[in-house]
């Protein structure tokens, strides 16, 4: 993954995420998250009770955007992406080492494995994209299960 999309992805603090309910249509919601390049993954604590959570136990392919925490109008950045939902046992200790203080808060940290990234970087030149593809595709399992911690 280019050193550019793992920097920006580092600072960053929230995501919005699209799943997809049972008519088909999307879902948005959004959550804090920590990006784990090592993994090509991003974790984010939610509440097992809400409905993104079961809409992901049962569909567990999304969409999502991160945009830098303040704005800067003159040179945007942002990143799209795709992924899916999936098991990784240090995901929880991973999302708490960036927020502790979730620690106190009830729920679940969910692990989205990236497979598809699309940076906009105006700050290398106007309309400039990065992109990056997992090279090798994760096969989904059919359970969809957060890290409990």
């Amino acid at each position: 993954m280019d050193p550019v999309i793992i920097r920006f992805m580092q600072r960053q603090t929230v995501a919005s995420f699209t799943c997809i309910d049972e008519e088909g249509l999307p879902y948005c919601f959004t959550c804090f998250y920590a990006f784990d390049a090592e993994n090509d993954c991003i974790y984010f604590k939610s509440s097992s009770s809400s409905k993104h959570a079961g809409l992901l136990q049962k569909n567990g392919n999304l969409a999502g955007s991160v945009l830098p925490d303040k704005l800067n109008v003159l040179a945007i950045q942002g990143i799209q992406f795709t992924g899916h939902i999936a098991t990784m046992s240090h995901g929880s200790s991973f999302y708490h080492k960036k927020f502790p203080m979730a620690v106190a808060m009830p729920g679940e940290v969910w692990t989205v494995c990236l497979d598809t990234i699309k940076m906009t970087n105006n700050k290398a030149g106007f309309g400039k994209k990065l992109t990056w593809n997992r090279e090798e595709p994760l096969t989904l399992k059919k359970t969809f299960l957060p890290s409990i911690y």
